[in-house]
């Protein structure tokens, strides 16, 4: 049997179709390729937009802000001296890009100035921290990426 050109493009669009098809429905039906959202209240977030801006804000009006760094024992977050840790309120919160699954949000109890998170507690990767406080009524936001 002799195949024209004709009939050979054809035969080459249905093949191109069929490969796209097939991923198509392959991306859509496996629960390994979730499509999320970043956040899942995405509005709500938006509306409370101008008091994130206001902390930030706050947060630059500090003679020493919030450090993060890695320790063998985890994380160490110290937050400003000059501040009395046991009126420090409010939540860390780790989000990991990568996968939601991963997300941690731990509420602030303080003992001292500083704040430890358990090293088994962290992947290694990319993480974005944003912590939230408040001291004295002001409210404060620290947000930081680090690879760990």
């Amino acid at each position: 049997m002799k195949i024209n050109w004709g009939t050979s493009i054809v035969l080459v669009f249905i093949g191109f179709i069929s490969f796209i098809l097939y991923f198509v429905i392959k991306m859509n039906t496996n629960q390994n390729y979730e499509h999320d959202l970043v956040t899942e209240d995405y509005y709500k977030k938006e509306l409370a937009f101008q008091d994130e801006i206001n902390a930030e804000e706050n947060s630059k009006t500090l003679t020493k802000d919030i450090t993060v760094k890695k320790k063998a024992e985890g994380l160490v977050i110290s937050f400003p001296k000059d501040k009395n840790y046991n009126d420090i309120k409010g939540t860390i919160f780790l989000y990991r890009p990568s996968n939601k699954k991963l997300d941690i949000k731990i509420p602030i109890s303080l003992s001292d100035s500083t704040f430890v998170i358990k090293d088994q507690n962290l992947l290694d990767g990319r993480w974005n921290i944003t912590i939230d406080w408040k001291y004295q009524g002001i409210s404060y936001l620290f947000k930081k990426s680090i690879t760990y």
